[in-house]
Parts: C-alpha cells; structure tokens; sequence
C-alpha cells in the first residue's frame, strides 16, 4: 500500500465523509480538509525541505483543531486517518525527521481514540514479523523506524522482541553468505537494528539473556554474528564500530554486575588474542575467532564499552586489587591504538576523548579504588597523546584534540583539590613547552586555550610575554586565525572574571573600570590589527578580535575611540569596524541628531580608495542586530549615493560582502514593513508614520531592482553585471514570496504577499514582467560562466514555471544555433539554454507527450546526426556540426532538470546512449591516431602523431609536409583548421566522459526498473573511460572526463551487484598491467592519462572502508618501481619502473584521496630517495618529482599560504611523531653522507640535498621533545665541510629545528669558538663557510625566539675578536660574506670601535674592482653595500662611490634606494639626490639597461616626496643646472619618443621625465610629454605604459594643472588634455592603473579645491574619482578651447548600421572571439556619466562665445547621424511577438554602447536646438523629443532598460 495510490482513491473518500458528518462544524471541516490537503503535499513532494515543511504545517492544523471536535467524528473517519498517517510514516522510513513528526499526529489521534491507533500499528507490525520471507532491507528499516520513532510501534515490539530477534537471526545466514551484503547497507541495517533493541528493549533482551529456551538461541546467533562482524568478516569500518556499540549495550542489559564485568573484560582479551576465544554473557556462549587485526576490532570493542557501560562494570577490578577497567584495562588498548597511526586514527583519539569524559564522571569512584592521585606516567601519557594529535593533518583531528585538553585540564584541577596539592606543576610545564613552541605551530594555541582557566592571565603572559605579538602573527595567516582568535577570546574572559573576584563586593568595578583594565594591556594590540596594513590582519581583527572585546568590556568603544584620528592613515577603517561592532553588540543605531561628526567621517569612508574601508562602512551602514529596526533617511539617502558607484569592483571578496551587506539591509527593510503593514487589517489602519516607512522601504527596493537591470547590459563589465546579478538575487530571495526547498533558513515570512500586494497596488515591485526577463535570458549569454549561471539560477528560482510561447520558440532557435557553433563557449550557451527551455517550456510541442521528452529525443536525433556527418567529413564537422555541444546539453538536460531522466529514457535508450557515445569516442580517438584500426592499442599517440594525423586528414602534404611553411620551414602555429579539429576532439570527448559518468551514477542510484544499464552497457561504458583516459593526451580532456569516470566508479563500487563491483577493479588491473607493456611514448608524462585512470578508480573507494584498492595498487607500484633496471635498459623507452613512480606521484598529489595516502608516506618516501640514485634520468626525475609532492602532502599547510614558504608549521618532534619509520632512515641518510666526508671520500649521495631541504621546513620543537633528535646533530655539523654550497646552506638550516631553543645560544657559542682567531691558523675554507653559516641560521632563529639581547654579550665579543674574517688576509668572498650576514644579525649588540673597523673595511672594499675569477664577490659587495646603507654616516661614504665603483656596487647601491625608506627627511637624503642628479647624464648613456632602469628608478623615488604631499608644490631640484637639465630631458625625450628599450624601461623613463619637468615653464617640452601621455594611455599599450601614464600625471600633472590656474593661463588646453588622460586612465582595465589614477584626481581635487589645507589629503574611490575629474573640468576649464572635445571623445560611437550588420552575422569566422582590448571599458556607463556634465556644460553656452562657437560646430556635425540612427531605431520591429533579430540586438555589446551615444548626442542636440536659432533648421525640437521617448518606450516594453539620468533628461524636455 502507498500513499499515492492512497491519497488518490480513499483520501477523496476520506474528504467526502468528513464533509458528510453533520456533528463536525464548517471551521474543523476546513481545518482537515487543509489538513490532509498538506498531507497529500508532503507524499507527492520530492525535496526534504518541502516535505518538512508541509509536515510541520500539517501538525499545526491537526493540534489546533479541538480534541472534542476531533473525537466527534466517526470510527471509520478516525480510522482512515489513522490509516493514511501511517501509510505516510511507513514511506519515509529512512527520513527520522519526518517520521518523529508523524508520530507525533499519530500520539494527537490516540489520545482521541487509543485502541484505533494501537491496533493499526500492531497489525501491521504482526504482518511484518510474521511473514514467510526473510527479512528485506525495507524490512529492516521499517523495524528500525518503529523501534526509535514509533511510540505504539515500542509498545507492539515489547511483546513481540523475541519474535523480532528470531526473525534478525533469520538473516544472518543470508547476510554474511554474499559479500555485497556483508559489506552493503543490509548487513549495516541489521547491526543497527540489533543495537535499538538491546538499547531500547533491555528488559526483554535481559531475560532472553537467561533463557536457556530457543529463543535464547536466537540472540546467540546474534551475538556471534555480531562478534564476526567486529572481529573481520566485515570490511565496512562503520558496521564493525557500530558492531561493537550493540555487543557493549547486550552486555548492560545483563543484571549480574559480576557477570557484565567479566565479559567487558573477557571483550577485550578477544580482541587481542590470535587464537579462538569463547565469549560468555549470561547463558550466551558463543566461540569467536579473529579474522583480521587491523586495529577496527579493538577500536570497535573500546568504543562500545566506552559508550555503553555503566560506571560501576568502568572501575570494576580483574584480578589485582587497585586496578580497573578504565584505567588497566581500556588505556593500555587505547594508548597502543593512538601510537600505531592507523588509516581510522581520527575514530582512535574521539574514543581517547570518549575514555577522558568517562574518567571524568568515574573519578571519585576511580580514587575510591586507587587510593592515590593521578600517575605522574598517566599524566605524561595523557599529555604525549594529546599533543602529538594536536599537529595532526588528518581532518578534526587536532579540534578534538583541544576539548581533549580541556578534559584532561579538568580532571587534573579535581585531581589536584582532591588530594590538596596546590603546586600543580603541570600547568607550570605544559606553559613552558607552549612557549617554547615558534608561533607557526598549530599545536601551541589550542592546549593554551584549556590552561587558561586553571593558571590564569597573569601566569600565562608572565610564562609566555609574546603571546600578544603571536596573536597578531597568527591574525595574519589564515589558518591559525580561528586559533588566535579563540585563545584571545579565552583571554577576556578570564581576566574579565579576574577582575570580578578581585574587586570588593562593596564596589564592583564598573563597565568603564573593566574596560581601562582592558585597555591597558590588549588596546595597543587590537589597534595595531585594525591599522595594519596587512588587509588579512585588518579583515581577521574585526571579524574576531572587535565583536568580542565589545562582547567582554562595553566600555573599550569609547576608549578605542577616543584613541583614533579618522584623518591618520589606517585610523579611518578602524573607526568604522570599531563603530561597526559597537552597532553589533550594542544594537544601538549611531546615527542620533548630534552625531554629525561620525556622520561625516561615515561619508569619508565610504568614499575611501581602499576597499577594506569601503565595506567597514557599509557594513557599519547596513547592520543592525534588530531585523524589524526600519532604515533611516540617512541610511537610506547614503546607499542611494553609494551603490551605483561600486558596482564594478575588481574584488570578488568586495562583491560578496556587498551582497550580504545589502541583503542584511533589505531584510531590515523587509521586516520593518512587514511589521508596519499589520496595521492595513487593524480598524485604525495604517498610521501616516507606518505609511511613510512602507513607502520608503517599497521605494527603495524598487530602485535597486531597477538599478539592476539597467546594470545588466552586455556592454557593461563581468564585474558589474555580477554584482549587480549578486544584488539582484539578495532582492528576489528577501522581498518575493518564493519558498526555496533547499534551504533551512532565510524563508520569506508567512504573509510576505500582502507586503507585495502592497507594493504592486501602488505600480512597484513588477519583478516578473517578460520586458524584465529578457533582461535576464540576454545574460544567458554572456561571454563568462559565471554570469551565466548565475542568470540563470535566478530564472529557474524565481520567475514563471511557463514561457510565452513566442520566447520558447525564438530560444529553442537560439539555443539550436548556439549548439551548431566550434566555439566551446557558445556551445556550453547553447547547453545552458537547453536546460533553461526544458524546466520552462510550455506550449511548444504537442500536448500528447511531455515536451522534456520531446526535446531530449529531438537531442539525442541530432547526436546521431552529428557523429555520422564527423565520420563523413571531421573538418566540415568541427566547423558546423561539432558533438561537445550536443553532449553537453544532454548532460545539463538529463541530469540537472527534475524528472527529464526517467520521463524520457528508458532501459533500451540508455544502452543506445552508451553504444552511441562509444561509437563517437571511437572516431574522435581515431581522428587523434590517425588509423581507425588502431584502438586496441593502450598507448596514447605522441602530439607529434597527433598533429600528422589532423594535418592528414584537412588535406596538408601529409605527414612529410605537415607543419610546414610555404618556404618549407616547421611552423609552429597551428592552422585554423587543425584547431578546429584538435578543439573538437579533446572537448568533445572531455564532455563525454562527464556526461557518461554522471549518467551511469544516476541511473544506478535511481533503481528504477524501467531505467536499468545491463552488465555488457556497463562494460562499454567502462572500455569508453579507458580508451579516452589512456589515449586522448590532453591534460584538461583527460581530468574533466576522470571527474566523470570517478562517479562512474563510485556507481559501480556502491552497487549490490558482485559482477557490476568487480569492473572498477578489472580496470585497475588493466591500467596496472599497462605499466609492463613494451612502448615507446609515455603513458604517465606528458598528459598521459594512466596516472589519472588509476586514481579514479581509488578515489571511488568508500572511505569508510578499508580501501583493499588503495592498498592492492600502491604495494604494487612500489613493487614495480623498486624492481631493479634491466641491464639493456634503453633510455629511449617509457620504462615501467619510471611510470610506476609517475603513479604514485598522481595518487600522492591528488586531493581526492585526501589523507588516505599518509599511511604509506614513509614507505613511499624511502622509495623516491632510494631512486635518487639510479643511473637513469628519467628516474630520478620521477622520484624528484614524487618526493616533492610528497613532501607538500606532509607538511600540510603553508604558514603564509604560500607555496614557497621556508618553513612548515610543523614542529620537528610532531613530524618524526607522525612518521616514525622515517627517522632511522633519514638519520642514516645524513650519517653515510656525513661519514663519507669524513674520510674523504669523494662520493656523491643525490639523496642528501632533498634530505635537509626535508628537514630545513621544519619548526624546533618544545625542549624534550627536540632534544630527543639530538642524533641527527654530529651529522649535520660535520656536513658543514660539504664541498657542495647547497649542502653547507641546507645543512645549516636544517640544524635549527633539531636543537631546543633554549641550546640555541649555547650552540652558537660553540661553533663561534670554533672558528680560527688569526689568518695562521690553518682551516678548511669549506668548513669555516659551513660553520658561519650555522651560527647564521641558529642566530636567527634565536633571535626570533625573543630571547634576551643581554645574553648575546658573549656570542658578539667572540665574533668580534675574529674580524680578520672580513679583512684582505681572507681571500674568499663567501666567507666574508657569511660573518658580515651574522654581524648583520648582532649588528645593535656590537660596539662602536668594532662597527668603525669594519665598515671601513667594507668601504674599502667595494672601492676595489674584484677580479672575475673571485667566486661570491659580486654577493659579498652586494652584502657590503647593504650593511653600509643600514647606517646613514657610512650610507653616505658609500654613496660618493656611485660615479667610481664597480658596475655591482652602483647597482646595489641605486637599488638599495628603492628597498628602504628610512633615509627620508634625513642628511642621507641630501647625499643620495646630490649623487643622483651628479650621475644622470652617465647613467642615461650607460648601455646596461638593468642599471639605467634602476637608475631612474632611484632618482625617481628619492626626489619625488610622499604621495600624499604631492600636492604640495615642491622645490625645484637644486642640484640640476638649467642647460644641463635640458640635455637630460633631452636624451630621454629621444628614447621616449624612438621607443628605445622594452616597456619597463620606457615606464621608468617616462616617471624620470616626468620629474623632471614638474617646475618647467617650457610649452613645447610639456606638449611633448602630452603627446606620449595620449600615446601610452590606449589600451593596446602595455599595462606597464599605462600605470607609469597615471604616476606620471601624479608627478607633474597635478602641478601642470594646479599652475594652469594659478599663474599661467597659457597652460589651460594642456590641463584639459591631462584631465581626458585621467579620465581615461580611471576606466583602464587594470586596477593598479585605475588606482593610480584616482590618486592622481585625489591630489588634484585636494590641490585645487582646498589649497588652505593640501596636506591632509584624502585618496578617493576610483568612481567618485571620475566625477570628480569631470567636476573640475566643468567648474575650472569650461571655457578652454578644447573642453567639448574633452568630455565628448570618451563618448561610444553611434553607428547602428555596423552593429546591426554584426548582429546579423551568424557564421563564426574564427574558433576563439576576440576580446576588446579593453573589457573593463563601458560605453553605456561612461555615457550615463557624462551626460549631466555635457548637460551642465551647455548652460555655460551664453558665456562664452568660444564654447557657443564648439557647441555649433558640434551640432552640425552629429544632427546628420543623430537622425539617421534614431530612424534605424524606429524601424525596429518591436512588438507584443518577440522578434528574433531584436533577441540578437540585445546581446550584442556594441548596439547598447552605441545606443547610449545616440541618446547622450541626441538628448545633448535637443537642448541645443532649443536655445540655438543657428542650428535649428537641421532638426525639429519637438519632432526629435516626441521621437526619443517613443523609441524609450518601446525599449522598455522588449527588454532594454536606460539609466535613469537619460529618463530624467528626457522628462524634462
């Protein structure tokens, strides 16, 4: 019986009589028609959201109608509705939600009649239990369901549990008979149902215990059953665990503690004993013999008896007295399971935490037995295990590790109180090893975070003074950010507590006290955060540190606050987060009448530069605790200014906090009108303050919606249209009525329609219109994925299910052609439309068959004909009829539509599918090879013989000829038509092998009779994977498909089938035996696929199992690899121990088998450092490459998040901890290597530098722990004798993570003793470079560790004492090198006498040209120019060397003006601009381009002041002399202007030039620089060009301009000219060229329009920047000759002819679109932008007879144009039948950018022909208005939105 069958016949009936009954009144009638109308929702209802929710409506219905009224109704009323409730539970067996929510309609109807419900349930329970057949897995489920969810069902079962149990034992045999069941859901469900009854029945199950009847033979052979399954029968982990839970609970169900005791410890012995075992409960014998100690069986028992005994069977005691389970008897097992580092070792340490909690509640039962406090061996055990897990890389293992701190921190305090002893040395240790940890380690935060309570705040900073600075540290990566913050939370609260305690009960402190308190020690700490520049640090301080400081102490806000000038740089973002997360906390809305202040710096914000402040105050705009709290006028005003100028952002961080800041605005909208539109029902009706709120929020929502569309013209940016998409969305999911099924929260209220009605009665909120979806199926179009997308998501979410008829067909056009196109990108359109058609279609196809399946057989016809027109002619093919189109759409139709799969395939079109989609990858891989009879080969052709065989089959010479050029010469471009070809194949077969995969693991996972794939299809399928994964050799194609084959694989795995499980593995053997096949082409490099092939079938693995795959194929890999290398080994051949280490690489590096590999890591390690040394360099390479990836694998994180970090945040002790087995080798490795060199002999170990590489990532561990490696320190200071610097340099770094930090000094000082005291001494040059190096590395590292400068005293006398190191008496350069590094280091500890000394050396030196034989010179004066210039007295000695010294030194020292900034303002200044300006002219004639660039650079950068006092007029150089000058801008404007040197050079030259003629007063110079700004602001320039085009106008334009108004008016045409620059420079497609450019219009704004204060000046926002520009144009050159042509050339053409020919066009003429030179451009943009400034402009027109004479020209220049493309508008066919050609308009970019340029011309002309008497014959005022808003209003009605400011203009005439 089903419920649909049910709801269809009898729930009619069921209506009938209810409405039939005369004793139940109209009111309850209503009520459960409702009722069961919501019941028949939920059956018919396929999401679980939507079955939840009709459920929940429905049991809200049921519980307020009246008991009374409910028992009126008659018995069979009653009991039909008993029926269908319980029809409907039955059907959501597997659903616990849904069935505890029917149970509980089922409770309100027994409480109306008990023994109907009762009887109901117990029929059907008896039916269940007493059939004939064995037990289903349905069956199971449904047992399952009535024990846990059923309460009548637990009623029936306590008087039937014998029964249930015979029939589970009934199974048994058929469960473990077949190993899909053993492994599968049935054998999991029968454990499951064995453990609900011995938890839920015990009472029962206790006397079958006992019974010596049959029926205790049934639980027998469920125990033993379930032992099998624990004890390795089974390979699914999770059954054996769960196993191991239902034989602990059986044992509690027995009532003789004695005899429970007894099995819970005869449990445990089985586990760990080889032989049999018998296992007795109660009269329960069962014989048991392990099968596989894998550690899962211990795991299991430990879990079990952890979970379910009783305290009293926990502290029982085997044998010794003192002794008990928890502590002798499960710790030993636990502890041994945590050292063994098992595949399953996250399940190990939650038991470890289980064992804790349970210490936990026995511990007074524990001290009662023990008689004695915790073992000194039991608390370092604790201690060791936790610690070691807390670096753990394996997922949630190191945050289990923490509330395992936290348990074991509260045990030991009882411990300690119990027992009096007030020492508790441990929190005093574990404080110590934390502080020893380097701040990168993971493991030192989250055990701090325990101690906390227990030591206090004072303990803890007094212990660990850095923590504050480690924080910060920890703040700026990403991954210990939750960490940082947690420990900082931690942190508050205890001293917030402290403080409390500490203070009088007669005064307790008070907000502010507490907050001083705060203030004194955290307020420095958080405001560095907040104004660093470290926007990670910034972003993590106010998302964690700020909420919970306000949270802790209310009163930090003010005393933050207080300590923040908005007008400081870095203040002004921490002001708004400050301000930001007081309105969070606090809920108080900062925006009172006398908050003009903060009002004001609000608005400064919000227009800052930076995006960080930007979105601090929006959010501070945006926030409020309170979702009814209405916007103000001020918010609401505020957001109206700043949205439409951050709609195209370049930050994709910047868009999404957009949205949710936006979405938290609209919900406060939302809900505040939600709560005022309560009173449109009440008698007094709304009140005018609820009027106007309902107003302004419908206003204001309206008004986005519209900004968004006007927005979403294909013309504008991807950046805007996916904000503006982003925006959009936030509108549709808060302010419709659209339930979404798939989310939990975020549903739109109950009564959101009446808001709606509202709002539509008044003509707002048309969301829905089709004007407004063509908007949207336009973006269906567009040119990115995302855009796409997300189009159409908001499509299917949330407009009509139904299409007009007229839009189906032009779509179903589109998307044909769409799909007919080589482009991949227009074919995926085209797949994307398909989907879009087949969720709204409607009316299109004829009403006997379902359209889906109309459309999916008209897609599958056109496949076939596809592959027969490529098997005919490929070429014509690729270019017209291309597959991965097709493919692709079949994909998205099929499997992401509801419903179209089953609807429309049947079993017979499946396999047609499959042995199409072979036939197609057959000729596509044919086509590749070049020899359709080639495929049973398993190599893939090389790219050379794929690239004779395409240039075969388009008709070339041949393979003789192929790549050739009409001359005869190799040409290395691809023709067209080869990429055609190429394209075709690789994509189409990437697309079939998702396609494929996706369709198999669907079908398989429907198990629906009428869609089934026989065993053969499936075969197929699999030979299709193979041959396209094995043979395409093409990297993307390769991985897109082996995201299919992996689903593929996984489908198959998971069937219950053993012939459909076996093919994955039948694959695996074939791939693997590929390996030892002869070949000549590479089967794992070079995209080779078999890598790829092999990892798919193992990422399809079930994790929860143990994955024999996984463990079969890497010993077989490493078997294979480690066989030995043939003696004729030809290195010409693709070897099989190369592949089988290439394979490896795959399955290491790959993320989908996550930390599965770990296990093997060592082994695999030791492998790929053994391979080092074969004689074969493709060996090598492989283990190279291997021991790379591996080495990534297990470091984990990156502290930095950077690929090349120095250093891992693993800790040397927690590496060696995790993979032991690497210890020995790696110290053996290092010992030969060490012992060799000790005896001289030469011989080389490639192993060694990979080694200490390995071991230089590593972090020094806590004291012990580390000194526990101390073997591996005589090999690392002996290898400082390395003849090899790579090994010296490795060695050395590899030395500091193997000595405790506290050794460091001690160590240092030893190795500084070492070195020789004079020149006699006689030494090794390699050892004594090696030995400096050490103490370098240990020095840093020491210093890192903030230990005290006092103490390095000794270390820097001896160092002193050995300054002959740096002196002629040592003649190699590295070695002087090395010493002055480590004085560098001391360099703020060493005396005056010994700096004086040797600076003077170094000077002396870098005076001297080196000879070219000197190994390391050119680093040692490198090194010697840096050491100088640290100090500013001998920085200026060194400077003066600039026109004399070595070509080495006068780069260093240029350079070394670029790298540092602390000789600003300072005496060094002087010398660096007077050396400079004296060397100019020598360095423009240099021919080194290195040094001419960094050169100027320098000059540059010294003489040019702060950015932000660039509008400051600076002074003239001193030092230039006029004429001198002139010859140095001279020679500059030459190669400037000849375009000498690349790019960087010319931009640096440019910034020189630029400089240089700031202050000058010659006309022609300044109109040559002009020239070359106007040349290099195109966007065909190189980016470089562009951005020196922006600093350029920062370093003379703001002064060229400034001047022009000022003193020299003859400047005026050049200021316009650079204004136009600017502005173009503002829409430049790269954000650092825009940035720069917004600086430059800060300076000058700031120049300009507050010259009383230029000082303070305030970097804009890149938008605000823009109208500024053209704000200055209008207000201080409008009457400059060329103002017109300034604003009027950045508008788009308007030729509407040349787009309506584009649009036209169909046929692609090339295989890739190519894109605008500039795609940040947009044309309708920039012209809504400039239409008020034309506008504004114009009124100026009587002013100036200049301008009137521009104005005149103007017009009769464009009157012609403006009439002729407004009558191409009008001719338009535009009307209520969508016209195709119109659809093809509307995506095209270029008709909206030229349609703004007619309307700004036209509008413009309008006002023109108004005022003007000269111009008015050319057109009629009227006629051009009255024609203009026609063509508007027709816009609208199809699709094409203007902004509001051509309305507005519009309006107004």
């Amino acid at each position: 019986m089903t419920i649909l069958q049910f709801s269809s016949g009898q729930a009619e009936a069921l209506l009938k009589a209810v409405v039939s009954e005369d004793q139940v009144s109209s009111d309850v009638k209503d009520a459960l028609k409702i009722f069961l109308q919501k019941l028949i929702e939920n059956a018919r209802s396929a999401g679980k959201r939507s079955r939840e929710r009709s459920l929940e409506e429905a049991s809200q219905i049921l519980q307020k109608i009246p008991k009374e009224a409910l028992a009126s109704l008659q018995a069979a009323a009653l009991h039909q509705f008993v029926q269908l409730v319980l029809t409907l539970q039955l059907e959501a067996v597997t659903s616990s939600t849904v069935c505890r929510k029917l149970d509980q309609m089922l409770q309100v109807l027994a409480e109306i009649n008990y023994s109907v419900v009762f009887e109901e349930v117990k029929q059907y329970l008896l039916n269940l239990l007493h059939q004939k057949q064995v037990f289903s897995l349905k069956d199971l489920q449904l047992a399952c369901m009535f024990l846990e969810h059923s309460t009548m069902g637990r009623e029936v079962l306590i008087s039937e549990c014998s029964t249930l149990l015979s029939k589970v034992a009934e199974l048994i045999p058929v469960v473990m008979s077949d190993e899909a069941n053993r492994n599968g859901p049935l054998c999991y469900q029968t454990v499951k149902v064995c453990l609900q009854v011995f938890q839920l029945l015990p009472g029962q199950v206790s006397l079958m215990v006992y019974s010596k009847e049959s029926a205790n033979m049934s639980l027998r052979d469920i125990l033993e059953f379930l032992m099998s399954v624990i004890l390795g029968e089974v390979s699914s982990r999770d059954t054996r665990l769960l196993a191991g839970t239902a034989v602990a609970m059986l044992l509690m169900t027995v009532t003789d503690s004695q005899c429970a005791e007894s099995a819970a410890w005869s449990l445990l012995q089985i586990t760990n004993t080889v032989g049999p075992w018998r296992l007795t409960v109660g009269e329960l014998q069962v014989n048991c013999h392990p099968r596989r100690q894998d550690g899962v069986d211990r795991l299991a028992v430990c879990r079990g008896l952890l979970t379910c005994c009783r305290n009293d069977i926990l502290i029982s005691h085997h044998g010794n007295q003192g002794s008990c389970l928890l502590l002798n008897g499960l710790f030993p097992f636990i502890l041994a399971l945590c050292e063994e580092k098992l595949d399953c070792h996250y399940y190990v340490f939650q038991v470890f935490t289980i064992w804790l909690k349970r210490l936990k509640e026995c511990l007074s039962e524990v001290w009662e037995v023990t008689g004695a406090p915790l073992g000194s061996d039991l608390q370092e055990h604790l201690t060791q295990i936790i610690w070691s897990n807390s670096e753990s890389p394996l997922d949630g293992v190191a945050e289990v590790a923490r509330s395992a701190f936290c348990l074991f921190m509260e045990i030991y305090e009882k411990d300690c109180l119990h027992f009096e002893n007030t020492d508790k040395r441990l929190h005093v240790e574990l404080l110590n090893r934390i502080s020893e940890l380097p701040w990168e380690s993971k493991a030192k935060y989250l055990p701090l975070t325990a101690i906390l309570p227990y030591a206090g705040t004072d303990k803890v900073l007094e212990i660990y003074p850095a923590l504050p600075s480690h924080i910060l540290k920890c703040l700026s990566t990403n991954h210990l950010s939750p960490c940082a913050s947690e420990v900082y939370k931690y942190l508050l609260q205890e001293q917030k507590r402290e403080l409390i305690i500490n203070a009088s009960q007669e005064a307790p402190p008070t907000e502010q006290d507490s907050a001083n308190q705060w203030a004194l020690r955290w307020q420095p700490v958080v405001l560095e955060a907040l104004t660093s520049e470290l926007t990670l640090l910034q972003n993590n301080a106010s998302s964690y540190l700020l909420p919970l400081t306000l949270r802790a102490f209310p009163g930090a806000f003010n005393t933050m606050l207080s300590a923040l000038d908005p007008t400081v740089p870095g203040h002004l973002h921490a002001w708004a987060c400050v301000m930001s997360a007081q309105r969070t906390t606090s809920g108080h809305s900062l925006w009172s009448a006398d908050s003009t202040h903060a009002l004001k710096t609000l608005h400064l914000a919000l227009s800052s530069l930076d995006d960080s402040i930007r979105l601090a105050a929006l959010n501070l705009l945006c926030c409020s605790p309170k979702t009814k709290e209405a916007p103000s006028q001020v918010e609401y005003s505020t957001l109206r200014d700043f949205l439409p100028l951050n709609l195209n952002s370049e930050s994709s961080p910047f868009r999404q906090h957009l949205q949710a800041a936006l979405r938290k605005f609209l919900v406060r909208i939302r809900d505040s009108c939600m709560a005022s539109i309560k009173g449109l029902n009440s008698k007094k009706g709304l009140t005018e303050e609820d009027e106007v709120e309902l107003q302004q929020g419908v206003e204001f929502v309206d008004w986005l919606f519209q900004l968004s569309l006007v927005y979403l013209t294909p013309d504008s940016s991807f950046q805007r249209k996916k904000t503006v998409l982003l925006l959009l969305s936030a509108v549709l999911e808060t302010c419709t009525d659209t339930w979404n099924p798939d989310r939990k929260k975020g549903q739109p209220p109950a009564n959101m329609s009446m808001l709606i009605n509202w709002a539509k009665e008044r003509g707002k909120w048309d969301f829905f219109s089709k004007s407004k979806m063509l908007v949207l199926i336009g973006c269906l179009e567009d040119s990115t994925n995302e855009v796409r997308e997300l189009s159409a998501e908001l499509l299917l979410r949330f407009f009509p299910s139904s299409l007009p008829d007229d839009l189906t067909a032009v779509l179903l056009r589109r998307a044909e052609r769409l799909l007919h196109s080589p482009r991949v990108q227009e074919a995926q359109m085209g797949a994307l439309m398909v989907k879009f058609l087949l969720h709204k279609v409607d009316g299109t196809f004829e009403q006997d068959k379902k359209q889906s399946v109309k459309l999916i057989k008209f897609l599958l016809t056109k496949l076939e004909h596809h592959y027969l027109a490529a098997r005919n002619d490929m070429l014509l093919a690729a270019r017209t009829m291309p597959i991965h189109g097709i493919v692709s759409a079949l994909q998205r139709g099929l499997l992401e539509v509801p419903g179209v799969l089953v609807e429309s395939v049947t079993h017979s079109v499946a396999g047609d599918i499959v042995s199409l989609v072979e036939k197609l990858s057959l000729l596509l891989l044919g086509v590749l090879y070049g020899d359709q009879d080639a495929q049973e080969k398993d190599v893939p052709p090389s790219f050379c013989d794929m690239g004779n065989a395409i240039s075969s089959l388009i008709g070339q010479d041949g393979v003789e000829g192929a790549g050739l050029d009409g001359d005869g010469e190799e040409n290395v471009l691809l023709s067209e038509e080869h990429s055609l070809v190429l394209t075709c194949c690789w994509v189409s077969l990437k697309e079939i092998g998702i396609f494929l995969g996706s369709l198999v693991e669907r079908i398989l996972s429907l198990h629906c009779k009428e869609l089934t794939l026989n065993i053969e299809e499936l075969r197929k399928a699999s030979k299709v994977f193979k041959d396209i994964i094995l043979k395409c050799r093409h990297w993307g194609a390769v991985e897109g498909c082996c995201i299919g084959f992996t689903k593929f694989c996984r489908a198959l795995l998971s069937s219950s089938d053993p012939e459909i499980r076996e093919i994955p593995s039948l694959i695996l053997k074939q791939g693997l035996s590929v390996l030892h096949s002869p070949r000549s082409t590479s089967v794992t490099r070079r995209a080779a696929g078999l890598p790829m092939l092999i990892l798919g079938v193992l990422a399809a693995e079930d994790s929860s199992k143990t994955r024999p795959l996984l463990a079969q194929t890497v010993n077989n890999l490493l078997d294979t690899a480690k066989t030995p290398l043939p003696q004729d080994w030809d290195q010409t051949l693709d070897l099989p121990q190369v592949c089988a280490v290439h394979t490896l690489q795959a399955l290491v590096k790959g993320s989908s088998l996550g930390v599965a590999v770990l296990q093997y890591t060592p082994a695999v390690a030791i492998l790929s450092l053994t391979l080092l040394s074969s004689p074969c360099w493709a060996m090598r390479n492989a283990a190279l490459q291997l021991y790379s990836s591996l080495c990534t694998r297990m470091l984990g994180q990156q502290p930095t998040g950077e690929e090349g970090s120095a250093h891992s945040g693993m800790s040397s002790p927690s590496f060696f901890n995790l993979y032991p087995a690497l210890q020995p080798f790696l110290q053996g490795a290092l010992e030969r290597a060490a012992l060799d060199l000790h005896h001289a002999t030469l011989l080389l170990h490639p192993s060694l530098y990979p080694v200490l590489t390995l071991l230089s990532k590593l972090q020094p561990g806590a004291e012990e722990q580390t000194r526990a490696l101390s073997e591996f320190l005589p090999p690392l200071f002996l290898l400082a004798a390395s003849p090899v610097y790579g090994v010296r340099v490795m060695s050395s770094r590899a030395l500091v993570a193997m000595i405790p930090p506290s050794e460091y000094l001690a160590t240092v000082l030893q190795l500084v003793e070492k070195l020789p005291e004079s020149p006699d001494v006689v030494c090794c040059h390699n050892r004594l470079h090696g030995q400096l190096l050490q103490i370098g590395a240990i020095l840093a590292g020491a210093l890192k560790s903030n230990i005290s400068r006092s103490s390095l005293s000794e270390v820097v006398s001896e160092l002193e004492s050995r300054l002959w190191m740096v002196s002629v008496m040592q003649r190699c350069p590295l070695v002087r090198l090395a010493y002055v590094d480590i004085v560098r280091l001391i360099r703020g500890q060493c005396s005056g006498a010994f700096l004086t000394q040797l600076s003077s050396q170094l000077l002396q030196e870098i005076s001297r040209t080196p000879d070219i034989l000197e190994v390391g010179s050119s680093s040692y004066h490198q090194s010697a120019v840096d050491f100088l210039c640290g100090d500013p007295e001998w920085a200026c000695q060194a400077w003066q060397h600039l026109a004399n010294g070595n070509a080495v030194v006068r780069l260093s020292l240029v350079k070394s003006a670029t790298e540092g900034r602390g000789w600003r303002g300072t005496a060094l200044q002087q010398v660096m601009e007077r050396e400079l300006q004296a060397n100019l002219k020598k360095a423009l004639l240099d021919q080194n381009m290195e040094y001419r660039g960094a050169f100027l650079t320098a000059l540059v950068e010294v003489m040019t002041p702060e950015e932000s006092s660039l509008a400051l007029p600076f002074p003239c150089p001193s030092g230039f002399e006029e004429t001198w000058l002139e010859e140095c801008v001279e020679v500059l404007f030459t190669d400037l202007e000849s375009d000498t040197g690349g790019p960087v050079l010319i931009s640096t030259a440019l910034s020189a030039v630029s400089l240089l003629l700031c202050h000058s007063v010659d006309l022609s110079l300044l109109q040559r620089w002009c020239k070359l700004l106007e040349k290099h602001r195109r966007p065909e320039a190189p980016e470089v060009l562009r951005a020196a085009c922006a600093r350029a106008l920062c370093l003379c334009g703001v002064h060229v301009v400034t001047r022009s108004l000022t003193r020299c008016p003859t400047l005026k045409e050049l200021s316009t000219s650079l204004i136009s620059t600017g502005i173009y420079l503002l829409q430049d497609e790269s954000p650092q060229v825009r940035v720069k450019a917004a600086v430059f219009a800060s300076l000058l704004s700031c120049s300009v329009r507050r010259p009383e204060d230029p000082q303070k000046c305030f970097y804009m926002q890149v938008n605000r920047a823009l109208h500024s520009l053209l704000d200055l144009l209008l207000e201080k050159f409008w009457d400059a000759s060329c103002a017109l042509e300034a604003l009027v050339c950045h508008l788009p053409d308007c030729d509407l002819n040349a787009v309506l020919k584009e649009a036209k066009e169909t046929e692609c003429r090339s295989l890739y679109e190519r894109d605008e030179a500039n795609v940040f451009a947009e044309p309708s943009v920039i012209s809504e932008c400039l239409l008020p400034h034309l506008l504004n402009l114009f009124k100026h027109y009587p002013k100036s007879s200049t301008l009137a004479k521009n104005l005149e020209c103007w017009a009769r220049d464009s009157a012609a144009i403006v009439k002729e493309n407004l009558t191409i508008c009008t001719q338009l066919q535009l009307g209520d039948v969508l016209n195709p050609d119109w659809l093809s308009l509307l995506i095209e970019p270029h008709f909206h950018g030229a349609l703004s340029g007619l309307f700004t011309r036209a509008i413009i002309l309008l006002q023109l022909l108004k005022e003007c008497d000269s111009i008015r014959p050319l057109l009629d005022p009227l006629s051009l208005s009255t024609t203009l808003q026609e063509i508007h209003r027709r816009f609208v009605l199809n699709g094409l939105f203007l902004p509001q400011v051509f309305i507005d203009a519009l309006r107004t005439d």
